[in-house]
């Protein structure tokens, strides 16, 4: 996997680069879409790539694997003849959603036991296995097995799970050595660094993870309920160890806010349910601020939704429309808003890479941060 750094922030750790990979190149910094289960929620494929202007997408390995099941995903010759979908996908090993499940799983040396949230039956995760299933799914780029610790948590717990961790992409970098991806594109696997909110584990995870020398680096655990502060914290810490030469990924994250801190501070590519969940829920994110378009005070605006956006809803309706299809449940609302907010965090991302480039980012994001999440 090629990676360039194409520009640097002389006053933070921010940078613009491009991974290349088979089925297209990608921008960064980037943020990532979320579609769990072979859709991102509300969105057509075409919708993502022409309006949204997605470069990558997100499946979720737990998931995919449960339902549709890999028999259907080989049927179909992977996820991305499956969706229909021919840009980049990344997904993730399961090891959150396994997290998720703490009443329902149990975790040993050899891998996590669980049972399906659909239909209760018994599933073993292993990171064998893993590598497998996601070699069957057929992303471009796949996440190796990770125990993900809550917040808070004591040390002690975190210390040993590191270890686990670090043993288990041991044995999934040996795993995915051995066998071949299964559709004719080339596939790369990524580590993840652990360690909590300790900056000594996250340290010793750091160290050990860079000294693999994979492709890229991801950093995992965090946005799991630790306050923003302690999120930076661990992730400055990190960034100062992992490879610069190397992409850095930092999973599920977050608010459009915590993005342009996270890109101060040497991060390439996010991912984060939350413009898609919030947009259902009717929370929209624009350049002066969060509107809950649910409010009455829309009501009678007529307005377009965002006279600054950047997709086609943003300018064909207005607010009091939408205001009305959210209060009505319509389907639609939920759409235009999940359209809405993904292109709002496409184009921040785009502004972002210009503005490092232009060498005026830090002085435009401290600026914008104050305002972003502002209630209008």
């Amino acid at each position: 996997m090629k990676f360039n750094i194409t520009s640097k922030d002389s006053e933070s750790k921010a940078r613009t680069g491009k991974i290349e990979l088979e089925r297209g190149i990608i921008q960064t910094p980037i943020f990532m879409p979320v579609g769990t289960l072979g859709t991102v929620r509300g969105v057509h494929q075409s919708e993502l790539i022409d309006d949204i202007k997605s470069q990558i997408i997100l499946g979720n390995t737990y998931h995919l694997y449960l339902r549709p099941s890999l028999d259907i995903i080989k049927q179909a010759k992977g996820i991305h003849n499956f969706i229909n979908y021919n840009k980049p996908i990344l997904t993730d090993s399961g090891g959150y959603q396994v997290y998720s499940l703490s009443a329902n799983r149990k975790i040993t040396e050899e891998g996590v036991k669980f049972q399906s949230h659909i239909d209760g039956s018994s599933h073993f995760f292993t990171p064998e296995n893993i590598i497998d299933i996601q070699r069957d799914i057929g992303a471009d780029i796949i996440m190796a097995f990770d125990e993900c610790t809550p917040y808070p948590c004591e040390h002690s717990y975190v210390k040993k799970s590191i270890g686990l961790t670090h043993r288990w992409l041991r044995r999934c970098k040996k795993r995915f050595d051995e066998t071949q991806e299964k559709y004719g594109y080339k596939q790369y696997l990524f580590p993840i660094v652990q360690g909590g909110t300790h900056a000594d584990l996250r340290k010793i995870s750091a160290k050990e993870i860079a000294s693999q020398d994979f492709s890229a680096n991801a950093i995992g655990g965090l946005s799991v309920g630790e306050p923003h502060d302690e999120m930076y914290e661990m992730t400055d810490i990190v960034t100062d160890i992992l490879p610069k030469e190397k992409p850095r990924y930092l999973m599920g994250v977050g608010t459009p806010s915590n993005l342009l801190e996270n890109i101060a501070l040497g991060i390439d590519m996010f991912d984060c349910v939350m413009p898609t969940r919030n947009a259902r829920n009717g929370l929209l994110y624009t350049m002066e601020g969060t509107i809950n378009i649910k409010n009455k005070k829309w009501k009678n605006d007529f307005s377009k939704i965002d006279k600054n956006g950047t997709s086609k809803v943003d300018h064909e309706y207005s607010k009091a429309y939408l205001r009305h299809l959210m209060a009505s449940n319509e389907l639609l609302g939920k759409q235009i808003a999940s359209i809405h907010n993904l292109a709002f965090y496409l184009h921040l991302m785009k502004l972002a890479r210009e503005k490092i480039q232009e060498g005026s980012f830090t002085k435009w994001k401290n600026n914008l941060v104050k305002i972003l999440d502002t209630r209008l």
